[in-house]
């Protein structure tokens, strides 16, 4: 090998130097992560010409960069979330399939979160909105990284409230005399009150969805400027509430056409982008905010559920059964994103990498400057130089795990090989119609080219010369993927149930409510919440 050139030389030193620039030139950045939840692909303005909700969002990619093969990394709530917070599939930290309200377990304690390394580094971290990571004993936030919390420990469906707003099928609102409470309603919650949380503390049960949103808000700005008060650098994960069902009310009149489902995208919308006035106030340029999907849309919500946009999970669709949110299709998994860093990070720029929310967690970890936790391996990678513009270079190889629609939760049966999808294992969700794809095993897979077939409508022919090309390919992907979660220190979660586990202001009011039906302080203000706090833990 050659002596490189005193011009060559130059040039790797000026590109480490932008590379080191984002942290060593300006201190560690601030973070603010904000997961959607059931967001379609087609959600967002910018991603398809027919939704009209989202203009704030729709500016956010226009001055900063989005992402188009942008992937969760499960297609259910809590497997998502825990991957999104410690950069591992659910395979290695053991989280497979959602946590219940009465769940004993959470993410297992041995499991790093991003939030626990950031907090080491020096920064203010909080978290903001639904949790559905454990919320018995230490399997809490506030035991997880998270200097503050405010939110819900689980799905806002998780309970019942006095503002059910809209889902499909409808619930109920929580029961104010005995009797009521023996009323069973199926998917609906009417035992016990869905509780909002300060830290530790139920601060309200059950919560009123209504002004939820704007709570958010509020606390996010908060925990802002007390971080930004005190000169630490901060992390803000802020999960919110939309677009899960139940929908909230809307205050105004639907303007898209697309009803509650449409008055509710413009909530969101607007919602993010308070948040990110909020962090340009505290100095434009000093925070990285990256918003995403937790998962596809819920399908069987009907007029309830987002858009795919082109993602429609074709071939399944004729079989029966959703291709959205719980399975490894497209719709199921592929989810906007954007990310937006004034200064650094390119404005008006589409990158087709193929990314995952399982790389947060090691990208934010290299900006802040800190190593990842040892003793383990992560599924996500350091995207920096893709969010940067210097490469549009993202995994190789991204695996799919079962999520609930076909296989066994958490196991990997479906992965992306470069433009290749191929499935071990197919099957559909329950749909709008009520149908559900049976789970079908194929060996070898089916394989699917992405580039000129992204609705997935047509696997490559057994015999022809594209599949017996891409097939060695991808079995060997596939075969070393699970060599290497199979050698790896992986973690097993515990989801026993025990009702003692439920979360419950006052176990002697009806659905555990704070306050009696119709008392005086049945209606917490913001300071009588302060004062009437209880301990659940």
């Amino acid at each position: 090998m050659g002596t490189p050139s005193p011009r060559a030389v130059l040039v790797l030193a000026a590109a480490l130097a932008g590379l080191l620039a984002p942290r060593a030139a300006y201190g560690q950045p601030n973070f603010i992560v904000i997961l959607a939840d059931d967001v379609g692909w087609g959600d967002l303005g910018a991603n398809w010409a027919e939704t009209k909700e989202t203009p704030h969002l729709d500016e956010l990619a226009a001055e900063g960069t989005r992402f188009v093969d942008f992937h969760s990394a499960a297609s259910t709530c809590s497997p998502s979330r825990a991957s999104l917070l410690t950069g591992r599939l659910g395979a290695r930290n053991g989280v497979t399939h959602n946590f219940a309200v009465t769940s004993v377990g959470g993410l297992p304690l041995n499991e790093t979160t991003l939030a626990e390394v950031l907090r080491e580094a020096g920064y203010s971290t909080g978290a903001i909105g639904k949790w559905h990571l454990g919320h018995h004993g230490h399997h809490h936030p506030s035991f997880r990284g998270f200097d503050y919390y405010f939110g819900i420990p689980y799905s806002h469906d998780m309970g019942c409230t006095d503002t059910p707003g809209y889902n499909l099928p409808p619930c109920p609102p929580c029961p104010q005399h005995g009797a009521a409470a023996r009323i069973a309603r199926k998917d609906c919650y009417t035992e016990v009150a869905l509780p909002l949380f300060e830290n530790i503390t139920i601060v309200q049960q059950p919560v009123n969805l209504s002004s939820l949103a704007a709570r958010y808000a509020e606390e996010a700005a908060r925990f802002i400027q007390r971080a930004s008060d005190s000169g630490r650098p901060f992390f803000l994960y802020l999960a919110l509430a939309h677009m899960h069902v139940p929908l909230g009310v809307p205050s105004l009149p639907p303007a898209s056409g697309r009803g509650i489902y449409g008055a509710a995208l413009s909530e969101m919308d607007a919602l993010v982008g308070r948040i990110k006035r909020v962090a340009d106030s505290h100095g434009k340029g000093n925070t990285l905010l990256w918003f995403a999907g937790d998962n596809g849309p819920w399908a069987q919500k009907c007029e309830l559920a987002g858009r795919l946009g082109p993602f429609v999970g074709a071939w399944q669709r004729q079989r029966g059964g959703s291709s959205a949110k719980q399975t490894t299709w497209e719709g199921g998994h592929r989810v906007p994103a954007l990310v937006y860093w004034p200064g650094r990070i390119p404005a008006k720029r589409t990158s087709r990498a193929l990314l995952s929310t399982l790389d947060i967690f090691p990208t934010l970890v290299a900006l802040a400057g800190v190593a990842l936790p040892p003793n383990r391996r992560f599924d996500g990678l350091d995207v920096s130089p893709v969010l940067f513009g210097w490469s549009d270079m993202g995994h190789k190889v991204l695996l799919h795990p079962n999520s609930g629609a076909a296989g066994k939760d958490g196991e990997i049966e479906t992965l992306r090989l470069a433009q290749y999808k191929a499935f071990y294992t197919t099957g559909g969700a329950m749909a709008c119609d009520g149908s559900i794809g049976p789970a079908e095993h194929h060996q070898p897979p089916l394989i699917f080219n992405l580039d000129r077939d992204i609705q997935e409508q047509e696997p490559l022919d057994l015999a022809s010369r594209e599949y017996q090309a891409a097939l060695p390919a991808i079995s060997r992907a596939y075969a070393q993927a699970l060599e290497d979660i199979a050698t790896d220190n992986v973690s097993v979660a515990d989801y026993s149930k025990d009702p003692a586990a439920t979360p419950c202001c006052n176990a002697q009011h009806l659905a555990c409510r704070c306050q009696a039906p119709g008392s005086h302080a049945a209606v917490l203000d913001r300071r009588t919440e302060r004062r009437a706090t209880r301990l659940c833990l």
